[in-house]
C-alpha cells in the first residue's frame, strides 16, 4: 500500500520507549465549526492501529499494538475485532495482525474515481473521431447517473451534453443503463416517481413498459433512446464495470436523429471504448 502523503508531527512520531497517544492522532481530527478539532477517541485509536500496521511488514500482536498506541490490551483487542469484522485487518490463526483486503478495495474505488476522467478522456476523443458523434462519460450516483465529461462532435450540427446534469432515468440511454446495472445484487432500479414525465411523444411513461425495457437493456448490455428525451436526439450507452463487477462509469454516444437514425450502428465502436476504459481502470485483466 502506498505511503500516506502526510508526515507525522514531531509530537506524534515514535521514539524509543515512548508510545503514541491515539487521542492526539492527526488523522482522527476533523475540522469543526469555529475551527476547533474534536477527535472521537475510539475512531482515533482504530486509525492509530491501522497506521501502525501499515508500517509493519511482519504484522503486530495485540500487546505490541496496545503498547504503541497507549491503550490496554483489552481495548486494543476490541478495536481489532471490530476492524477484523469489517475486513480492515486480518490474521492467520493466532498470528499477528496485518492490514486487510477491504482496504485494497477502498483504495481501488478512490483511485478509480480520481483517475476516471483523465483515463476516459482519450477514449472519448477516439470515440468522437471514429463515430463523428458526441461522446460522453457519466458516473453512477445513488439513483441517477451524472455526466462528468464529454467530447462534442465536430459536425456543424452537434448534440451537446451538459456536464453535471443528472440523467433522466426513463428517457435517456445513460439513464436506462443506470437503471439496469446500478442496483445491487443483480437488481434493477425503478424510478420512484409515480408518474413518469413525457418529454416527447416517444418517452416511455408506462412503468411496466419501462421495466421490460430496462430488463432488455440488462440482457443485451447497452441502452438506446430514439427521441425520448429530446425529439431530435438519438443515443446509445454502455456500462463500464470495475474488478468487482460493480458499475463504475457509463460511456455514451449521441447525435441528431436525422444523422444518427440508428444508434446501434455505433455499438462496435462503443464496446471497443468500453473495453479500453475497462483495461485502463485495471479491470478485465
Amino acid at each position: 500500500m502506498a505511503q500516506h502523503p502526510a508526515r507525522r508531527s514531531a509530537g506524534a512520531s515514535r521514539s524509543a520507549g515512548t508510545s503514541r497517544s491515539a487521542g492526539t492522532s492527526r488523522s482522527a481530527r476533523a475540522p469543526q465549526p469555529g475551527g476547533q478539532a474534536r477527535p472521537v477517541a475510539s475512531v482515533a485509536r482504530a486509525l492509530a492501529l491501522l497506521e501502525e500496521l501499515r508500517e509493519s511488514d511482519e504484522g503486530l500482536g495485540v500487546n505490541e499494538l496496545a503498547r504503541r498506541i497507549g491503550v490496554s490490551p483489552s481495548t486494543a483487542s476490541r478495536l481489532l475485532a471490530t476492524l477484523e469484522g469489517a475486513g480492515m485487518v486480518q490474521r492467520d490463526g493466532q498470528g499477528p495482525f496485518r492490514l486487510g483486503l477491504a482496504l485494497v478495495t477502498l483504495a481501488d474505488r478512490v483511485l478509480a474515481r480520481m483517475d476516471l476522467r483523465s483515463l476516459a478522456r482519450p477514449v472519448l476523443v477516439e470515440l468522437m473521431e471514429r463515430t463523428g458523434e458526441t461522446a460522453t462519460l457519466s458516473v453512477p450516483g445513488e439513483r441517477e447517473a451524472i455526466t462528468v465529461d464529454s467530447v462534442p462532435s465536430r459536425s456543424s450540427v452537434v448534440s451537446m451534453a451538459r456536464l453535471g446534469r443528472p440523467s433522466v432515468a426513463h428517457a435517456t440511454a445513460v439513464g436506462k443503463v443506470m437503471l439496469a446495472f446500478g442496483g445491487t445484487g443483480g437488481r434493477v432500479f425503478v424510478p420512484r416517481e409515480r408518474e413518469l414525465r413525457a418529454f416527447t411523444a416517444r418517452t416511455i411513461t408506462d412503468r411496466a413498459k419501462l421495466a421490460a425495457e430496462v430488463l432488455a437493456v440488462r440482457q443485451r448490455g447497452y441502452g438506446t433512446v430514439f427521441g425520448e428525451r429530446e425529439v431530435d436526439v438519438n443515443a446509445i450507452a454502455a456500462p463500464v464495470f470495475d474488478r468487482d463487477g460493480a458499475l463504475t462509469a457509463i460511456l455514451g454516444l449521441q447525435g441528431p436523429a436525422n444523422r444518427l437514425d440508428d444508434p446501434t450502428r455505433l455499438l462496435g465502436e462503443l464496446r471497443a471504448g468500453v473495453a479500453t476504459l475497462t483495461r485502463a481502470l485495471g479491470a478485465g485483466r
